[in-house]
């Protein structure tokens, strides 16, 4: 039986026909009468014991024609039958990516600087008052933004008057911004695959809130003129964990869930660099102090936190998120380690099952050095492959890979 399976193509369809058959049967049990479940049923049988005596052909093609004729006569017909098997199929897909993305992998993003340089978040470079700038055409633009993550969006004013925001978020679906709109005059704009936060990025939107900034346009005038660099997207293994702890350098993804100052139901990414019991300080150095050692660059998964000139001032608020920079600013400026560390005198116990993570942009980063510790429960995975942007951006090197995720 097997050799003809792989031999024959008639012996295939059938064995695929009769199996068919018995799960219409099965769907439809409750609806036949006895008699029709009996004679598909030994329809079905005699089907099968044809098979396993390996008939010759024009047997088989008999006894395939007496079985679809049986299966005609005594099952009910299914409207659309082709359309409902698509739906199936569908459905059964985007449960096995439900169940992939639940307890394997899950899509993630990065959305501020506090991983740099190890992972990027999304900047941009407004060319709105840069009339010699020219962007690349739109064949062009598809490619650039599919292979390099750098998106080029220029709208010009289609009539004059006060500026009116339509949308205020993106239309999305899944993971992915559809259309965005606002409209200037009598003429309705529309942004196909906005980048996040674009509207507050052009300035049309104030930076805090969202609402939009009174402004009147004039036909032919520059509104929007933005390059945005997208954020590193990667996938988050959430299978390890599960047979062991985190060690101390892996980046992990961690929920906000009640950790004091911070938006609730988040998703952050930081490096871990304390576990429970362990006592944490900061030199003057501001390289960290783990029960009385010191981590230095030299230490595996420590070689970019410490990459930074913490002399030079922290990056742009626009690149790393308004919160990180008052924090930045804060210890920049008063001179203090952090928060939670004002000398490399105090130190900090991480409680037990607990952690403590930091940002590699340590100067830029709001981490446990302001709001401390969190429970071992809020870690949902670790970082597993940046599966996007593909090419490098504007003087990064491409991340794409798992290469930032293993130890040196």
């Amino acid at each position: 039986m097997t050799l003809h399976w792989f031999l024959s193509r008639r012996v295939r369809v059938a064995t695929h026909m009769y199996k068919h058959v018995q799960k219409i049967l099965n769907a439809q049990r409750d609806l036949l009468s006895p008699e029709a479940i009996q004679k598909v049923e030994k329809a079905i049988a005699d089907l099968r014991d044809t098979l396993r005596s390996n008939p010759k052909r024009p047997a088989l093609d008999a006894k395939v024609s007496e079985f679809e004729t049986t299966a005609n006569k005594w099952l009910k017909p299914y409207p659309n039958a082709g359309l409902r098997e698509n739906i199936e199929v569908l459905l059964v897909a985007i449960a096995v990516a439900m169940g992939i993305r639940t307890f394997f992998l899950q899509p993630f993003k990065i959305p501020t600087g506090s991983m740099q340089p190890t992972l990027y978040g999304i900047t941009d470079e407004n060319f709105i008052d840069r009339p010699d700038v020219k962007f690349p055409n739109a064949v062009q633009r598809f490619f650039i933004f599919w292979y390099r993550g750098l998106s080029h969006t220029h709208i010009v004013a289609k009539d004059s008057g006060h500026l009116k925001i339509i949308d205020e978020q993106p239309l999305r679906l899944l993971l992915f911004n559809l259309r965005q709109r606002f409209q200037i005059g009598n003429a309705v704009h529309t942004i196909w695959f906005p980048p996040d936060g674009i509207l507050k990025r052009a300035g049309l939107a104030d930076e805090q809130y969202g609402h939009p900034i009174p402004r009147v346009f004039h036909k032919g005038e520059d509104v929007i003129k933005l390059k945005v660099i997208s954020g590193d997207h990667l996938f988050v293994d959430r299978v390890s964990y599960n047979f062991r702890r985190p060690k101390r350098g892996e980046i992990i993804v961690f929920e906000t869930k009640g950790i004091p100052d911070l938006v609730q139901d988040q998703f952050y990414i930081k490096r871990m660099v304390a576990l429970g019991d362990e006592t944490v300080r900061i030199g003057n150095d501001r390289q960290l102090v783990i029960n009385n050692k010191r981590l230095d660059a030299g230490t595996p998964h420590f070689q970019l936190v410490y990459s930074f000139n913490t002399n030079e001032p922290p990056a742009d608020s626009k690149y790393s998120g308004h919160l990180n920079q008052l924090v930045a600013n804060r210890f920049h400026l008063n001179r203090n380690l952090a928060e939670r560390f004002l000398d490399e005198n105090h130190s900090q116990t991480v409680r037990p099952n607990h952690y403590m993570v930091m940002g590699d942009n340590t100067v830029n980063s709001s981490d446990s050095r302001t709001w401390g510790d969190f429970p071992q429960e809020n870690v949902i995975g670790k970082s597993f492959f940046v599966y996007w942007p593909i090419g490098s951006q504007n003087g990064r090197d491409s991340r794409f890979g798992m290469g930032h995720a293993i130890a040196k």
